[in-house]
C-alpha cells in the first residue's frame, strides 16, 4: 500500500472512531438541550472548557515526543514508551490528590459551591485519559488503528449509554422504582459527568494490555531530552486550548449581565458551537493519522511533494463540509432546543474558524520535522494572545458572536504566520492557487445561498442542494477525475 493510501485509509479508520464515534456522541445535544435549560447547559460547557487546559498540561508533550523519540536510532522505543508512561501516571496521580485536598475552595472560586464533586469527578476524568493517551499513542505508531478505533468507540458507545439510562430512563422512571431511586435531582448536570467517569475507567480497563510488562521507568538518560523536545508542545497546545477553549471559559465572567443570564447565553454558544463539530472531528481525525505519517515520509524524496497533495485535498474536503452544514443548517438547527437557536449566527464563522486550524496543523509539520518546536510554540502563544485580546474586547461589545469572531481571526493569522515561517525553515511548495480557489468557492456559494434565500425567497433545500451540488462538480472536475485517473493507471 502506497503511504498516501495508507494515510487516506488511516485517517478513515480513525474518523470510524473520532468523527463517526463522537457523532454518536454529538446526538446527545439533543437530549441535553431539550433536558436542561440553557443556564444549565452552560454549566456543562463551562466545565468541558476547564477540562481541555487541564487535559494539554497533564499530557506533557508526551505523546509527540514518544513518536519522534522512538524513531531515533540511540533510543530504544520499549524505554522511551515505559518512562513517557511511568511519569505520566506519577503525575496524574498527584493531580488527583491536588484536587482532593483544595476541592472545596476551588468549587467556591468557581461560584458552584453546591457541587464540589463535579471537580472532583473531573480531576478523576483527565487523569484516566492522560494515563491512557501514551497507550494510545502506542497503538497508532504500530498501525493498530482497528484497536484504537474499537477502544474509542466502546469508551462513546458507554458515554451514551450512560446518559441514556440516567437522564432518560431513570429521569422518567416510577417514583419508588429502582430507576428513580439512582436519580437524585439535586445532582443535575453531574450525571453527564458521571458518565464520561464511567466510561473512562471501562477506557483503562481495556487499554491494560498496553501497561501489562511495562516496568515503571523514570529514566533521566530518556526522561530529560524527551521532555525538553516535548514540553514545548505543553505550551503550543495549551495555547491550542486558549484558542479553543477560552471563550468558554470566560463568557461567565465578561459577558454584562447577571450571572443567570451569562450561563443562559453561554448555554446558547456552547451548543451552537456543537454545530461546527463535523468540521473540528475532520480535523481531529486528520491530525490521529497525519502526525506518524508525517513523521514516517520525512525521509523520502518525494515527502514534501506528497504534503502538498495532502494540503490540497484536505481543503477541498474541509470546504465540502463547511457547505454542508451551512448549506443545510435549516436541518441542523433542530438538533438542538428551540431556547438554543438565536445563537445559528456562529455557526458558519466557527466552522471556517476551525478549517483554517487544520490548514494550521497541515503546516505544522515544519517545526516538528525541524525540531523547532520552541518556534512553533511562539505562534500558538502568538494565536492565544490574539485570542485573549479580542475575547476581553469583544465579548462585551458583541456577545458570544465576538467570540466566534475571535476564534476566526486567531485560527486564520496562525496559519498565515506558520506558513510564512515553514517556508522559510522547512519549504514546501503548497498549490495556492487551488488551496484559495477552494476556500473562494466556498464562501461564493455560501454567499449566493444566502442570496438566493432571504432576497430571492429560494426554498433553502433548493438553493442548498444546487449550491453543493455546483461545489462537487467543479471539486470532481478539478481533483477527484485526474486522482481516479492516476490511481487506474498505477
Amino acid at each position: 500500500m502506497s503511504p498516501l493510501r495508507q494515510l487516506v485509509s488511516q485517517t478513515a479508520i480513525y474518523g470510524l472512531s473520532s468523527i463517526v464515534g463522537r457523532f454518536l456522541n454529538y446526538l446527545l445535544v439533543p437530549l441535553y438541550t431539550y433536558t436542561y435549560t440553557a443556564g444549565e447547559y452552560g454549566v456543562v460547557s463551562e466545565f468541558y472548557a476547564y477540562a481541555g487546559f487541564f487535559a494539554v498540561l497533564l499530557a506533557f508533550g508526551l505523546e509527540t515526543g514518544y513518536f519522534r523519540f522512538r524513531q531515533r536510532d540511540d533510543m530504544d522505543p520499549a524505554r522511551v514508551y515505559a518512562g513517557a508512561l511511568g511519569f505520566l501516571t506519577l503525575t496524574s496521580l498527584a493531580f488527583v490528590g491536588a484536587v482532593a485536598v483544595f476541592h472545596a475552595p476551588l468549587a467556591d472560586w468557581l461560584r458552584y459551591p453546591d457541587h464540589p464533586e463535579y471537580l472532583l469527578w473531573f480531576a478523576a476524568i483527565l487523569a484516566l485519559d492522560a494515563v491512557t493517551a501514551l497507550p494510545f499513542a502506542r497503538l497508532r505508531s504500530e498501525n493498530r488503528a482497528w484497536r484504537f478505533a474499537g477502544i474509542k468507540l466502546t469508551e462513546i458507545g458507554l458515554t451514551i449509554a450512560l446518559n441514556l439510562f440516567f437522564l432518560l430512563y431513570c429521569r422518567r422512571a416510577e417514583a419508588g422504582s429502582w430507576a428513580a431511586s439512582l436519580y437524585d435531582p439535586a445532582i443535575g448536570v453531574g450525571y453527564i459527568f458521571l458518565a464520561n467517569l464511567a466510561a473512562s475507567g471501562c477506557k483503562l480497563l481495556l487499554l491494560l494490555p498496553q501497561f501489562r510488562g511495562v516496568p515503571l521507568c523514570l529514566s533521566p538518560a530518556v526522561l530529560k531530552p524527551m521532555l525538553a523536545y516535548s514540553l514545548p508542545m505543553v505550551v503550543i497546545g495549551f495555547a491550542g486550548m486558549v484558542n479553543e477553549m477560552l471563550d468558554r471559559a470566560i463568557l461567565k465572567f465578561l459577558l454584562p449581565y447577571d450571572l443567570a443570564t451569562n450561563l443562559k447565553m453561554l448555554g446558547i454558544y456552547g451548543a451552537c458551537y456543537k454545530l461546527s463539530i463535523l468540521m473540528s472531528l475532520f480535523v481531529q481525525a486528520f491530525r490521529y493519522a497525519g502526525e506518524p505519517f508525517f513523521f514516517s515520509y520525512a525521509g523520502r524524496a518525494d515527502a514534501k511533494r506528497a504534503y502538498a497533495v495532502v494540503m490540497n485535498y484536505f481543503v477541498m474536503f474541509c470546504v465540502f463540509i463547511f457547505l454542508l452544514v451551512t448549506l443545510y443548517l435549516d436541518f441542523f438547527k433542530y438538533f438542538i432546543g428551540a431556547e438554543y437557536r438565536e445563537g445559528l449566527a456562529v455557526v458558519p464563522i466557527l466552522l471556517l474558524a476551525n478549517l483554517f486550524l487544520g490548514v494550521y496543523v497541515n503546516l505544522s509539520i515544519w517545526y516538528k520535522l525541524s525540531d523547532r518546536t520552541g518556534l512553533g510554540a511562539w505562534v500558538s502563544l502568538g494565536g492565544a494572545a490574539l485570542t485573549a485580546a479580542l475575547n476581553v474586547w469583544w465579548i462585551p461589545l458583541y456577545g458570544y458572536l465576538g467570540s466566534a469572531w475571535a476564534t476566526l481571526a486567531c485560527y486564520a493569522s496562525m496559519a498565515l504566520v506558520s506558513y510564512g515561517l515553514g517556508q522559510r525553515y522547512y519549504p514546501v511548495r503548497y498549490d495556492l492557487g487551488k488551496v484559495l480557489g477552494y476556500l473562494a468557492l466556498g464562501l461564493a456559494l455560501y454567499g449566493a445561498n444566502a442570496y438566493a434565500v432571504e432576497r430571492q425567497g429560494w426554498t433553502p433545500w433548493l438553493s442548498g442542494t444546487l449550491g453543493l451540488g455546483v461545489y462537487l462538480l467543479v471539486a470532481g472536475l478539478a481533483d477527484i477525475r485526474p486522482l481516479w485517473r492516476r490511481q487506474k493507471a498505477a
